[in-house]
Parts: C-alpha cells; sequence; structure tokens
C-alpha cells in the first residue's frame, strides 16, 4: 500500500512538474494613465521601480510600443479582443449604467479570457473593469472564472471611502468610486489600500494555480486619478516636494511592490521560467495626474506619442532571450494575435483580429517591421449630444515602420518618427505625396468602421435625460 501510494505521488508530481515545463501560465499586468517616461527602464531617474525594472532586464523591451486608443476603456476593448474596437462600435469612454446592456464590450466579442478557456485553463480578472456594469457584461459572464475589483473608470483608493453597499446605492456617474470591491458575484469589505489588495489577491490567485494553467489579467487602478497614496509608499520620495508627482510617484511604487510580489510567488512554485508576463499601460500619462511622457509629445486624449504610446514588455524566459529592446513599432493588440499562436494556433475564432503574432519577429525568424501600419481614430474630441445628433471631430493618425500622419480638425501632421519621436517637425509641405498615400490608407482602413455604438462620458448629463431609471433601483 505504501508503495502503491509513492508511486501515485511520484506520477502526480510528474504530471504538475510535466505542466509546469510545456503549458505556459500567462499575467498580463496592466496600469492605468502611466507615463512613457515613469519607470526606470524607461529613464525614470525620480520614481523608483526597481522590481519592474529588473523584470524588465529579463524581457524583450518594446520601444516603439502602442495601445489601440487613448483613453481607458476603448483601449481595454482592443486589448482584450485583439481587434481594432472602431470595428464594432466601441470607440467612447463607457459609463458606469447598470441597467444597460449594451453600455459595453458587446456580447458578439470573443477575448481573450475566451481564448484561454477553449484550453481549459483558469482565468482571473483582477482589478479595474471599466468594460460594462450590467450583469451580462461583467467578467464571468466574458470568460473569467474569477473577478476582485472594480466595474467603474477609477476607483477611490482607501477602503474608508468605500461606503456604497452595490451598484444600486450608486446615484451618479462619479459616485461608483466609491462602492465596495466585488470578489465574483459578492461585495466583500476590505482592510486594504487598494493596489495592495490587488496585488494581494494576484499572489492568492498564483498560488492557489500553481499546478494548473491560468490566465490572470492584473488591471492595475494605479495611477489613475484619485491622487491618493498611503505614508508607506510616499515616505520613499522625501527628495520630491508635497504635490502631485510626489502621491503620484507613491502609487506607482505601490504597483512596484505587486510586480515584486508576483515575481517572488511565480519563483517559489517554481513557474517563473514558463509564464509569460506582459507589461503595459492602458494609455499615456494624464495632464492632470503628475506624470511625464517625456520626450513624446502630448498626453492621454491625444493621437501624439504621449497618448498612444507606452511603456511595454514581454517577459518569458523559456522562450525568448530577455535583455534587448525590440524597436519596430507594436501594438497592443499584438497580445491577443501572439497568445493564440501559443496556446490555441488551429483555433477558428469568431471574428477577425487585427493583431499581429509577434513570436517570428521576436526570436529573429522574421527580420520584417510587424505592421506596414498602425492606425487609430479618436473620436473623444467630440461636444456631447444636441439635439439628438453628435457633431463629428474626429482626429486620425497612422504610422509607418519610419513615419507618422495625424489629421486634427484642420491641420494636417507628417512626422519622420526614426529621428523625430517628439514629433516637432511637420513635413508635410515637403512630403505631400506620402501624406496623401497615407491618408487614403487611413480611408481604407476606417471603410471597416462604425460609429460609436453608445454614448460616453462626456455625454453623462444627455444619457441621464434619456434613461431617467439610471440609478433607480427597480421594484
Amino acid at each position: 500500500m505504501n508503495a502503491f501510494i509513492a508511486l501515485s505521488v511520484f506520477f502526480l508530481m510528474s504530471s504538475c512538474q510535466k505542466q509546469k515545463d510545456q503549458t505556459p501560465n500567462v499575467i498580463v499586468i496592466l496600469l492605468d494613465d502611466l507615463g512613457y517616461a515613469d519607470v526606470g527602464f524607461n529613464g525614470a531617474k525620480d520614481i523608483f521601480t526597481p522590481y519592474i525594472d529588473e523584470l524588465a532586464e529579463q524581457s524583450v523591451v518594446f520601444d516603439n510600443a502602442y495601445v489601440s486608443y487613448p483613453v481607458c476603456s476603448p483601449s481595454r476593448a482592443g486589448l482584450l479582443t485583439g481587434r481594432y474596437q472602431d470595428h464594432f462600435g466601441y470607440g467612447l469612454n463607457v459609463l458606469f449604467a447598470p441597467k444597460d446592456e449594451h453600455m459595453g464590450l458587446p456580447k458578439t466579442e470573443f477575448t481573450l479570457a475566451d481564448l484561454f478557456k477553449t484550453k481549459n485553463y483558469t482565468t482571473s480578472a483582477i482589478g479595474k473593469w471599466h468594460l460594462g456594469a450590467h450583469e451580462s457584461l461583467r467578467p464571468r459572464q466574458r470568460g473569467f472564472d474569477e473577478f476582485f475589483g472594480f466595474l467603474s473608470g477609477g476607483h477611490r483608493y482607501f477602503p474608508h471611502e468605500w461606503i456604497l453597499e452595490d451598484e444600486i446605492a450608486v446615484i451618479s456617474q462619479y459616485d461608483a468610486y466609491k462602492t465596495k470591491l466585488l470578489k465574483n458575484g459578492s461585495r466583500v469589505e476590505e482592510n486594504e489600500y487598494l493596489t495592495d489588495a490587488l496585488s494581494r489577491e494576484a499572489v492568492d490567485f498564483i498560488g492557489r494555480n500553481s499546478n494548473n494553467p491560468f490566465f490572470l489579467y492584473l488591471s492595475y487602478n494605479a495611477p489613475h486619478s484619485p491622487l491618493q497614496a498611503t505614508q508607506k509608499y510616499l515616505d520613499r520620495y522625501e527628495h520630491l516636494p508635497k504635490g502631485k508627482r510626489k502621491t503620484y510617484a507613491a502609487m506607482v511604487s505601490a504597483v512596484d511592490d505587486g510586480v515584486g510580489a508576483i515575481v517572488n510567488a511565480l519563483k517559489e512554485h517554481q513557474l517563473k521560467e514558463n509564464t509569460i508576463i506582459y507589461f503595459l499601460s492602458d494609455n499615456g500619462g494624464s495632464k492632470f495626474n503628475g506624470s511625464q511622457n517625456t520626450p513624446l509629445r502630448g498626453h492621454k486624449g491625444e493621437l501624439f506619442e504621449g497618448g498612444i504610446k507606452v511603456p511595454f514588455f514581454m517577459h518569458w524566459p523559456k522562450k525568448l532571450e530577455g535583455g534587448h529592446r525590440y524597436q519596430e513599432p507594436i501594438i497592443a493588440l499584438d497580445i491577443f494575435a501572439t497568445l493564440k499562436s501559443i496556446v490555441h494556433p488551429d483555433l477558428s475564432l469568431p471574428n477577425e483580429i487585427q493583431g499581429t503574432n509577434l513570436m517570428p519577429y521576436l526570436r529573429g525568424i522574421n527580420q520584417q517591421a510587424p505592421h506596414p501600419y498602425l492606425f487609430w481614430r479618436n473620436n473623444g474630441h467630440q461636444p456631447p449630444f444636441e439635439n439628438g445628433n453628435r457633431p463629428r471631430y474626429i482626429t486620425w493618425s497612422v504610422r509607418t515602420p519610419d513615419t507618422k500622419l495625424l489629421i486634427r480638425k484642420s491641420d494636417t501632421m507628417l512626422f519622420d518618427m526614426k529621428h523625430d519621436h517628439s514629433e516637432t517637425l511637420n513635413l508635410k509641405d515637403s512630403l505631400s505625396r506620402e501624406v496623401e498615400l497615407l491618408d487614403n490608407e487611413i480611408q481604407k482602413w476606417n471603410a471597416f468602421n462604425i460609429d460609436p455604438a453608445f454614448m460616453g462620458l462626456k455625454d453623462n448629463k444627455r444619457y441621464n435625460e434619456l434613461h431617467p431609471d439610471r440609478f433607480t433601483q427597480d421594484d
């Protein structure tokens, strides 16, 4: 009997080790409104990110990495579907509308979590969701087995401010920042600073699933406003004067500690070598939160580099040699395409994805640029609805490996992206033929786009008028 038990334990351990050796776990670490220059691996001197930087040193860092939209919610929709979000009408930041099943990621969209469920991964979303508050749009209805976090576009960081028991207690758009956190289907009491709580739950998830393949979507709220940090993190920045930059730096430090704890958990369970980790921000730094996008022009909400170019790396020691920086333009949509090629390459998807599998490029098999063109359509510079109609003030951009065209109202700008990362010299007059060709590419791409399918944040007042029962409790 003892021999039988010993043999069983041996085979069980062998099976677990085989899983660790062959099936990669995946963690996507997504920050919110992080400035391009606010991590050490991108040159930060006044903000300390030792754990993030150490991981970046072991990874492939993308020096020209973009997200598909310059504000939170549409960018996340693109990342989780691998598709340009304007292809399915996700062109604005969603409102917090728990009764509206159309205010969020359409149910027709296949998510990264859905992809991993086709291979029986355990999936978890931790942190900020911001892809719909209706019951049918929440993480556990979109491929995630577990959820710990909040549904709105932001949240207060201190637990004593989480005074609303549930979404039915919310009476305005930003009231949702004060709800208790949601764990799967129930609201929970929480005592930790928000960032620390999210990191704790991530470490716990890794520990509980160390013998099963897992996908973790860790969506930090930091350093999105409101600017709030505990004294523990503020004390690290005595060299900074009291103000936005100091609190912002402290918030980034909280994330850095979380990344360190996650890496330690992976090491403890012998998972680090075969865990794919992506690190990025959902858009560029905001002009309101003390962030820095140096040397980039612009900020969150714009299609200048400061709004869409983000800190970004991919870590997978088992398959990718770390310690180098990749220069060709890539986009967050590539995460889906790359992971699909690794996890389930033969899967037929319900919707066409626009990302590219980066593995052949990162391993030197393909020496070309992954994308001849990357596109953006910014619907955010539009006034609110008036008399049911939305005036069109869309900003467009297209990026090639060498140049970038940006069209904003009556302004047309062409930049040399090999030598002018700060977008200072407009070449449109000397390269008018290039402008014409790139504008034509935008029009061809836009033929697949549709108008925003729902109202956005700037339409909050009008939405309330059209939906007077938005926050009322049903009988």
